[in-house]
């Protein structure tokens, strides 16, 4: 098995897997379809070679939320390039300020050797789900032998230390839902439109893809201090009134 670890972490990212038309949601965390996209982009895949990215399906895909951030609105207006009075009034849905661990594998270890070098020198540019929303400089991590899960379980925690500071040390991991072996871990599961049939602007086509998701414990030394710093005080509003 050989793994890839991507940090995303653009002040703004949009993740919609069934927005249409002049609404474009997005999801709570990064989707299958959007990451193929990304790989597809890097290698240089054009939008009507589904054979090729079709079987980007088949890599094994997960992610941690770090850090949950808010979702917000941003009103536009977009014009038609070829029909000069033809504008649509659109409101786009975006995360701010998340943090996401990513992680992709395959026991193909060529394959996951040529995203690599595609991630690090991509052919065309990379965005976190939408072209307004360019990727963050240091997004590509490290690339190692262990599975996917493995990775997410123990790679270190990417929130932003105010965020740690105020937050328990529980958080989720979204997979494949063939990638959590251990009955006593399985979590909740639901099916996301997100497997790439194409990508093809004539015909774009997404299939469900089975996704669980369970909530793990991470070492998270801020908390531990902060709660540390409240054992055996007591705090006494008139302990400062004169009598």
């Amino acid at each position: 098995m050989s793994t890839i670890l991507l940090k995303f972490a653009s002040p703004l990212q949009a993740w919609g897997t069934n927005s249409h038309f002049n609404i474009r949601h997005t999801d709570l965390h990064p989707s299958k379809s959007a990451l193929i996209g990304m790989i597809a982009a890097a290698m240089g895949y054009r939008r009507d070679q589904n054979v090729e990215i079709q079987r980007l399906n088949d890599l094994d895909f997960a992610v941690r939320a770090d850090q949950i951030g808010n979702v917000t609105k941003d009103f536009q207006i977009a014009r038609h390039q070829y029909i000069e009075k033809n504008v649509f009034l659109t409101d786009r849905y975006y995360l701010e300020d998340s943090i996401f661990l990513v992680a992709i594998g395959s026991e193909n270890k060529e394959l996951i050797d040529k995203i690599e070098c595609a991630l690090k020198n991509p052919y065309f540019q990379l965005f976190l789900g939408r072209k307004s929303v360019p990727i963050n400089a240091d997004f590509f991590l490290e690339k190692n032998d262990k599975d996917p899960i493995e990775n997410l379980k123990t790679y270190p925690w990417l929130a932003k230390e105010w965020y740690r500071k105020g937050h328990s040390k529980t958080i989720s991991i979204f997979a494949d839902g063939d990638l959590i072996k251990e009955e006593d871990e399985i979590g909740f599961f639901e099916m996301r439109k997100d497997r790439v049939i194409s990508f093809s602007q004539k015909a774009r086509t997404f299939k469900n893809r089975q996704e669980v998701r369970i909530d793990i414990q991470i070492e998270n030394q801020y908390k531990d201090e902060e709660d540390q710093s409240y054992q055996g005080s007591e705090h006494d509003i008139f302990g400062s009134v004169e009598e």
